[in-house]
């Protein structure tokens, strides 16, 4: 029997095969689609589907690609020829919230929002916030080592895990981490799984490190600069005072033009850039009061607002970049960090960049972190020479400047080729062979992250 055949012997009409289905398997949001089509999308409800899938996969060597809601942006999730995609959107039961031990225990289907949403009604809350919170899973969230606009304060998907359950390529179940907010027994597997991008198993279950809705006032602060430099300076001397905004996100004229013009709102200022602040719990309005000063000392025009809803809004205004950017052509969004201090380098970097190839590039940023979105605005599927040439150089700058490829997106099948340049040959050798120790037949995720030509 082919694999095709024992799939839906065992899991019948949870194999779908359908051409749509197939099509779509294979992109995600980034833009970028496998070759050809994969064998079929399973469409796992319980962990004993997920083990099955895996079993037959390792008896007839058939390469398996793990997908939740498909909202990734480096490729890493997308299904190609003969591979089977296995889906866990259909995993989304929450099958414990403890508000004594900060804990719960979820499925890796449920959305990001979803499953805040359910916390909330017992005063509580996941604290990674991805700007596409809406629509991606925890399983990916996961996956990619996500982070968001609450990362400087709260800590990124890393920080808000304790445990996973883990379905290896030969169909095992493995239980990582604890329960405890305590415990160094042996190696940290969960953090190694966290980011992993599907390489090293299944994820079908997390213990997640909860935290109490913050009490007190919600501020959110705007202030526009002239240009982004100065947006990113301001942004660097507010980290560099010590006071910790929850949220603080910059935004580059190109962006703010672009969402303005989706949203209907008044066009800023020709090369204006804009940094929106929140700061959250017992001491927020003092801490807005102080970074008001900050950015109003640095050339910011800033204005304050107490009315949580109404900073909402003004989030919303940076929410809404990913889609403001698509109905400018096809996006790719990158993701490089760099030290907080560094980012008015970076920016350089970028305008440098975008004279040389006579382009723009909308940029927003994660300015708490230093964890930079340059967007790629092109026509037709995949990006044009003259687009990989400029991210070459914007790559190599974020690392030059002691950065990162990535942040938050992963590496997936975009970033592959350049993963050596920032590890050394040493270390990407290192943890190529650790994939191997977890899939010793290199079924799961084949050619992503470690590609062979990387």
């Amino acid at each position: 029997m082919t694999a095709l055949d024992q799939l839906t012997s065992a899991l019948g009409g949870l194999v779908d095969t359908d051409p749509t289905t197939l099509e779509d398997a294979r992109a995600d949001q980034s833009g970028h689609a496998a070759p050809g089509r994969p064998l079929a999308v399973v469409h796992a409800e319980t962990v004993e589907h997920v083990q099955a899938v895996m079993r037959i996969a390792t008896a007839t060597r058939t390469p398996v690609v793990v997908r939740g809601a498909g909202t990734g942006l480096a490729g890493a999730a997308n299904g190609g020829q003969g591979e089977i995609v296995l889906s866990t959107r259909r995993m989304t039961a929450i099958h414990e919230i403890s508000a004594d031990d900060l804990l719960a225990v979820v499925e890796p289907g449920i959305l990001n929002a979803d499953l805040n949403d359910v916390l909330s009604e017992h005063g509580l809350w996941w604290a990674p916030d991805p700007a596409s919170r809406a629509i991606s899973t925890v399983g990916g969230n996961i996956a990619t080592g996500a982070g968001g606009l609450l990362c400087a304060k709260y800590g990124v998907v890393r920080d808000a895990v304790l445990g996973v359950d883990l379905v290896l390529s030969d169909g095992r179940l493995l239980r990582l981490g604890h329960r405890s907010v305590k415990g160094v027994t042996g190696l940290d597997l969960t953090s190694l799984v966290i980011g992993s991008e599907g390489t090293l198993g299944v994820v079908v279950g997390a213990t997640l490190k909860l935290r109490r809705l913050p009490e007190g006032t919600t501020c959110t602060l705007t202030a526009t600069f002239p240009d982004v430099r100065a947006a990113a300076a301001a942004s660097a001397a507010v980290t560099a005072s010590g006071v910790q905004p929850a949220i603080m996100e910059l935004m580059d004229a190109a962006s703010l033009a672009a969402v303005a013009a989706m949203l209907e709102l008044p066009l800023p200022s020709a090369g204006a850039a804009q940094l929106t602040i929140q700061t959250d719990g017992p001491g927020s309005v003092a801490e807005a009061t102080t970074i008001a000063e900050i950015l109003t000392a640095h050339g910011g025009d800033a204005q304050v607002s107490h009315d949580r809803d109404e900073g909402e809004r003004l989030l919303a205004i940076r929410r809404a970049m990913h889609p403001a950017m698509a109905r400018l052509g096809t996006t790719l969004i990158e993701d490089v960090s760099v030290p907080r201090s560094a980012m008015p380098a970076m920016f350089d970097e970028i305008s440098r960049i975008e004279e040389a190839y006579s382009m723009t590039i909308p940029t927003v940023a994660h300015a708490g972190d230093g964890n930079l979105h340059p967007n790629f605005i092109f026509e037709g599927t995949e990006p044009p020479a003259h687009v990989w040439a400029a991210a070459d150089e914007l790559f190599r700058a974020a690392i030059a400047l002691g950065g990162t490829l990535t942040g938050e997106h992963g590496i997936g099948t975009l970033k592959s080729r350049w993963l050596a340049d920032e590890l050394g040959d040493d270390q990407w050798e290192l943890q190529r062979q650790i994939t191997r120790v977890f899939d010793p037949a290199g079924i799961l995720n084949p050619g992503k992250v470690f590609a062979a030509d990387a």
